[in-house]
């Protein structure tokens, strides 16, 4: 057991590369900051930028995972997300590529006679 317990805490490819990325984007920049390197500042701003995208294009390729607990068989890293190909409820990843999960067909209102044919309304006149 570890020490968080018996959870699923969402490593994944997407996450751990994103991750590293934007680590080293950041050591970069601190080193801009260190030696006053703008060129060396822009750079290490465009790798974090980098981890962004790249973290985004593997979560669209099934490496990341939707949001929410996932069932114990698929907490391995090495477990590719099949799902995500019509995207995740509630994902702005999703959203923003433009994967909407089909959403249940709400039901039809029953159709009202017209109130100038209801026999009530005949009735009365």
């Amino acid at each position: 057991m570890s020490a968080h317990g018996d959870v699923d805490l969402g490593h994944t490819v997407a996450g751990w590369t994103g991750t590293a990325l934007g680590l080293l984007g950041l050591c970069v920049t601190g080193l801009a900051v260190i030696t006053v390197s703008p060129p060396l500042a822009l750079a290490g701003a465009g790798i974090v930028a980098a981890a962004a995208a790249v973290t985004w294009a593997l979560h669209l390729l099934g490496w990341g995972k939707p949001s929410g607990p996932r069932p114990r068989e698929e907490w391995s890293w090495k477990v590719r997300d099949r799902a995500v190909r019509h995207g995740h409820p509630d994902c702005l990843g999703c959203r923003m590529a433009g994967r909407r999960p089909m959403a249940a067909a709400a039901p039809e209102p029953a159709a009202l006679p017209h109130p100038a044919t209801a026999p009530e309304v005949v009735a009365a006149r």
